[in-house]
């Protein structure tokens, strides 16, 4: 066999309709388009437009906004850092903070900061430094004979503010 003689299996390229080429191609004329009207036109983008009558979207009533300003934390429980000290991905006598718990697997970013849940039994002794805790989670840390430093989060001033100061 040689270089000239290779070739693709049958069927394996498909040839592309030509759309549009007289009646007897079963796809002359409109193109398989249709008749004339907006679908038959381009720049058809019609989401939520039903046909004149008031779009759902508009029919619902609004509630509430988004803050934009708002904080984003990652949550830990305390039962997932317990977990992790025995699985060794934790060292307890270390200081634990959010690049620590990233290392370790326990959140997947930092975001604005880590805050402490207070589900689940903390045994060991750990000082964990944070942006937001529970009192459940600070009283269980407290009580296994650890320290828990709640630190302010960055905040992001907002661009007017910035322009005013």
């Amino acid at each position: 066999m040689k270089l000239h003689q290779l070739s693709d299996n049958p069927g394996a390229r498909k040839k592309r309709i030509r759309v549009g080429r007289g009646i007897g191609s079963t796809k002359g004329k409109t193109a398989g388009v249709g008749g004339k009207g907006q679908h038959g036109r381009s720049g058809v983008a019609i989401n939520g437009f039903e046909g004149g009558q008031m779009p759902l979207y508009r029919r619902l009533p609004k509630r509430g906004f988004n803050n934009i300003f708002r904080l984003d934390f990652s949550e830990v429980n305390l039962g997932a850092l317990q977990a992790a000290i025995e699985a060794k991905r934790l060292d307890a006598s270390k200081p634990i903070n959010g690049k620590v718990l990233k290392a370790a697997g326990l959140i997947g970013r930092v975001r604005d900061g880590v805050r402490l849940l207070g589900k689940g039994e903390l045994k060991s002794k750990i000082d964990i430094t944070v942006v937001g805790a529970t009192k459940s989670a600070i009283a269980a840390v407290e009580k296994a004979g650890g320290k828990v430093t709640v630190k302010a989060p960055k905040k992001v001033k907002p661009e007017g503010e910035a322009a005013q100061a």
